[in-house]
């Protein structure tokens, strides 16, 4: 299945049913007097959270969605049925952005949970409504009101504890696919993962967390480069991002460079996302001496003497149990303070309201960036159309018949 994280809808409320005009008629009874009925409502547009989804795919191919329109009213003072609400189901984690007005309409975090996005037209009123005592005989009636039609974007984050950092080919498929189910695409050549994946470590019977892996990033990335950016996102929503270096890398750069390269992009991305946890694992140690190694891990401890250090090694089942089991205790310890902490928890809603604003704003500015870049092509064929033209003679187009 390909993964689409990013989609634009349309959604439209139903109409409201008119009202009706109409006079009570029957035998024997004189001056019966208005009994048109009211319209009902229009449906009301509805997003649920389902998560058995994991992708925005088919947003793609059905773009617009509308609810039934009201039923209009009758005699006999009949009330049209209100027209029936469409339910739209989409992934957990979707957040979704007004495109009008920008703003975020809102945010489906758990199974089951729903939003409002478009309401339905109001009814519409029969005559029967307007009588009164100084008018027996309205034949007044109003017309049932158009529901909201809103263009809204889709942006799916997945809901993970902990995110995957680093460069192509660190090891961040192979350390997923060894401490949890998942089962990425695994090979020896950079952008092996090309979407998103998810993972569940379970540390014991009763204790478990959601592990995410990214496309790879290299320099570049949070200005449209690889695919990493793309998907940087998914990240927002973590409570550590686990950065992995390959301490051995192929083109025979320094991991502290490449550590600090990736850490530039992260910034550039979203000032705010740094602000959460960083953890960093030496990955592939099985590939140096431990001299070497006990060196690279004095000189990253001097870099960034705040950051968890661990030195891993997937294939190698080196280093593993100790970093998982201290990941488990560290996401427990999180949620038991923000639990207990009303402070901590509102920091990290506004932490997470900025890494939200800072994905939108790159989301725009990459959009501009493609549009902007269309029209120049564009303008570039229209260019060399004239340039071919420039002698004035028409060209003339023959078609032959075998």
């Amino acid at each position: 299945m390909q993964f689409i994280d990013e989609a634009t809808i349309r959604v439209q409320g139903g109409k409201g049913g008119n009202g009706t005009l109409s006079f009570r008629r029957e035998k024997y009874i004189e001056r019966g007097g208005p009994d048109g009925g009211n319209g009902g409502d229009g449906g009301d547009v509805i997003l649920v959270a389902e998560e058995a989804l994991n992708t925005l795919i088919d947003f793609r191919y059905q773009p617009s969605y509308q609810a039934r329109n009201g039923h209009g009213g009758a005699s006999r003072n009949k009330t049209g049925a209100a027209g029936e609400a469409t339910h739209v189901k989409v992934p957990v984690g979707t957040t979704v952005v007004d495109e009008e007005t920008q703003e975020v309409v809102g945010d489906l975090r758990s199974h089951g949970e729903t939003l409002l996005v478009a309401n339905g037209g109001g009814r519409g009123l029969g005559n029967a409504a307007f009588k009164s005592s100084t008018n027996r005989a309205p034949r007044k009636t109003t017309p049932g009101h158009l529901g909201d039609v809103r263009k809204l974007r889709l942006q799916l984050k997945l809901l993970a504890d902990v995110g995957l950092l680093g460069l192509p080919n660190a090891g961040k498929s192979t350390l997923i696919g060894q401490v949890s189910a998942a089962n990425p695409k695994v090979a020896d050549y950079p952008f092996t993962t090309l979407a998103p994946s998810l993972g569940v470590v379970r540390v014991a019977a009763d204790a478990s967390f959601v592990m995410a892996d990214i496309p790879g990033l290299i320099v570049g990335a949070a200005e449209g480069a690889g695919l990493g950016a793309q998907f940087l996102r998914h990240l927002s929503r973590t409570r550590v991002l686990l950065h992995l270096v390959d301490v051995a890398p192929e083109d025979g750069g320094d991991p502290i460079d490449n550590a600090l390269a990736i850490e530039t992009e992260l910034a550039e991305y979203s000032e705010s996302l740094t602000e959460r946890p960083i953890w960093l694992a030496l990955s592939k140690v099985d590939q140096l001496e431990q001299a070497e190694l006990d060196k690279l891990l004095d000189d990253f401890a001097e870099m960034f003497p705040d950051r968890p250090l661990y030195a891993i090694s997937a294939l190698g089942d080196i280093g593993l149990d100790d970093l998982v089991r201290d990941l488990m205790a560290f996401l427990t310890e999180e949620y038991l303070l923000a639990r207990e902490n009303e402070n901590h928890a509102e920091y990290l809603e506004e932490l997470e309201a900025r890494i939200t604003a800072d994905v939108w704003a790159h989301s725009e500015r990459m959009r501009a960036r493609r549009s902007g870049e269309a029209e120049e092509s564009a303008e570039d064929d229209l260019d060399d159309w004239d340039a071919d033209d420039e002698d004035g003679e028409a060209t003339e187009v023959i078609y032959v018949r075998d």
